[in-house]
């Protein structure tokens, strides 16, 4: 029947249009900062080559590569991770598809953490994810434009803050509490690597003088792989089997690879995919043996230290994280609502840090920090620069600062793009009208007189439109013995009543008008406004009366009624009329409550709007 049973696709229409149309006003803004952005980062390499070749003091190359790979490789995963934002299923499917299958077979209070954290983008998907495209954007571009200094650092600390709350409320702590957690499959969630390379970023320029970093990473890394290697052989985890009887279980691997083949992408992909799946069904002992020992080697060549043995494993690590990458997580961003390329790229780029940390050592290793800023000392056997007559260097060093600033500024100005709003509708509770639309359609305007009813209220009153005359009218139909939409309709029309304040309560009134031929008396009608707590509103109307009266009036504003067999309850449309204060109807709105909470608080927010809309004409 129309006006029941609506539900929210996850490619909604409206919703995606909104999105969409929210994506195109920002960008404008985002483009004026990247236009400041990225010429002022241009002009700061210029202007540090610049002072290089003159013989100045300062030099614009002493970054550490592997804080340098860090650094552009995480700046453009970020960008990337942004850019995935992007796409149509996330504006909705993001709770739904990503959010909440993180969180399955997590404690209690992971899933409770996870779902209040949702409650933000569930009230307001459009803010949320639109902030979300632009604060990944932001802090991928400040990392790229921020080579050195204090504002490179504030880059990792932004990516630190803001990973975690993606590695707790987007990746339900990278899955890591619940069963099945396997490095195989991303644990202990692809985030937290961001997070870590953040905290690299982030530490002064003088830690990444000499081999201490680099040795603390691959030590790090080496004790994660073996730990991996260890989870991955605990027996009973379903890894050591694969599926050899067809009416087995398959072992998570196999189950993970069928499940990824069935994502949409290229079919060369999905038929590698369904190919490896077959071999992990027939092998899958053999399988795990083989990644068990590799996550071994891997953790034993990192923790030894040594160049070669580090070496080796730099390169069994490139070769294995691709392959799981590829034939495991299928790529990781593929379907629709992926949110990144996975964990193996972000691993790779960790280990490749900790490699050049080890093992590179540029030619102005014993600098002495000056300022925060590397100064060369001599190097033995090399002539010294000759700083020119005068001040021009000085001068030329002050405007790469300020060039570097100004870069800074104008991508930390994109971040707040994202983070502005989203800030807003952590506090704002009240859920976006957009979501009742997306269920039930936008609000049908109208300007013509609103058909005339003559019923009682839940007192016995007579009452008749007329009587409301000067007043804003929202009218509905609601079965007074529903245990389903009805009673959350009316407390939708309650919460709208309270958001409009006391002072509006003498000019609106919110009228029901009983929608069951056969639980139609007035005690039925008091029942259902004490169980609703409406007895004490004072602009609160249930209105009855004869069959044929409530017949007439169903007709009259087109609202169907019908009982279902045996008489187990009736179904009717959901509707909601506004009435202005000279008795025209303004607008019709369908007014289903929707498949969730947040879709039904939306109806709130809607009629709200509507209203004082009605009340402002």
């Amino acid at each position: 029947m129309q006006g029941m049973g609506g539900s929210l696709s996850n490619h909604n229409s409206l919703i995606v249009a909104a999105f969409h149309s929210a994506l195109r006003h920002q960008i404008i803004v985002v483009a004026l900062l990247l236009a400041v952005a990225i010429p002022a980062w241009a002009a700061t390499v210029g202007a540090g080559r610049s002072l290089a070749l003159a013989g100045g003091r300062r030099s614009g190359s002493l970054e550490h590569p592997a804080r340098r790979l860090l650094r552009i490789g995480f700046g453009l995963l970020w960008i990337l991770d942004g850019v995935l934002q992007v796409q149509s299923g996330m504006v909705l499917g993001m709770p739904t598809l990503v959010v909440q299958p993180a969180a399955v077979g997590s404690p209690g209070w992971v899933v409770r953490l996870v779902n209040d954290g949702l409650s933000v983008w569930n009230r307001h998907p459009v803010p949320a994810a639109t902030a979300v495209v632009w604060i990944q954007v932001g802090i991928g571009v400040l990392l790229l434009v921020s080579p050195r200094g204090q504002l490179s650092q504030l880059a990792g600390v932004a990516s630190v803050a803001w990973g975690v709350l993606v590695w707790v409320f987007g990746e339900a702590f990278g899955g890591i509490f619940g069963p099945g957690s396997s490095w195989l499959f991303g644990a202990p969630g692809a985030v937290l690597l961001y997070c870590g390379a953040g905290v690299l970023v982030a530490l002064p320029e003088r830690a990444w003088i000499g081999r201490q970093v680099g040795r603390v990473v691959l030590a790090v890394m080496g004790l994660f792989f073996l730990g991996m290697a260890v989870l991955q052989a605990w027996p009973g985890r379903g890894f050591w089997q694969g599926q050899t009887n067809p009416k087995a279980v398959a072992g998570s691997l196999t189950s993970m690879m069928q499940s990824m083949a069935q994502t949409p992408q290229p079919g060369a992909l999905a038929s590698l995919l369904h190919s490896f799946a077959s071999f992990d069904a027939a092998h899958g002992w053999g399988v795990n043996l083989f990644v068990v020992a590799v996550l071994a080697f891997l953790g034993a060549a990192f923790l030894s230290g040594r160049p070669d043995l580090v070496r080796a494993g730099v390169v069994v690590a490139v070769v294995f994280c691709l392959a799981v990458w590829v034939v495991v997580q299928d790529l990781g961003f593929l379907g629709g609502v992926g949110t990144d390329p996975g964990s193996m790229i972000p691993m790779l780029l960790i280990i490749g840090a900790g490699y050049l940390g080890l093992v590179h050592q540029p030619v102005l290793a014993a600098a002495e920090m000056e300022d925060g800023a590397a100064v060369a000392a001599p190097v033995p056997g090399a002539r010294p620069h000759q700083a020119p007559s005068g001040t021009p260097g000085l001068a030329h060093a002050g405007v790469t600062r300020a060039l570097g600033v100004a870069a800074a500024l104008g991508a930390f100005g994109v971040l707040l793009v994202g983070a502005v709003p989203m800030a807003f509708a952590t506090v704002n509770t009240r859920t976006d009208a957009i979501l009742a639309e997306g269920v039930n359609g936008q609000p049908q305007p109208s300007d013509s007189p609103a058909p005339a009813f003559s019923l009682v209220d839940q007192r016995g009153t007579p009452v008749s439109l007329s009587s409301f005359r000067g007043r804003t009218i929202a009218l509905t139909f609601l079965d007074p013995v529903c245990t389903t939409d009805c009673p959350v309709i009316a407390q939708e029309f309650l919460q709208a009543d309270t958001r409009l304040g006391a002072a509006a309560t003498r000019k609106t009134a919110f009228i029901a008008i009983v929608a069951n031929p056969i639980y139609r008396d007035v005690s039925f009608v008091q029942a259902f406004d004490r169980q609703e707590r409406l007895d004490t509103t004072p602009n609160w109307y249930f209105l009855t009366g004869s069959l044929s009266q409530l017949t007439g009036e169903w007709n009259a504003y087109g609202v169907q009624v019908q009982t279902l067999d045996a008489g187990a309850m009736v179904a009717h449309s959901n509707n909601a009329f506004v009435i202005d204060a000279d008795g025209r109807l303004r607008d019709s709105l369908a007014f289903d409550p929707g498949p969730d909470s947040a879709t039904s608080a939306s109806l709130a927010t809607l009629l709200d709007q509507v209203m004082r809309a009605a009340m402002r004409t």
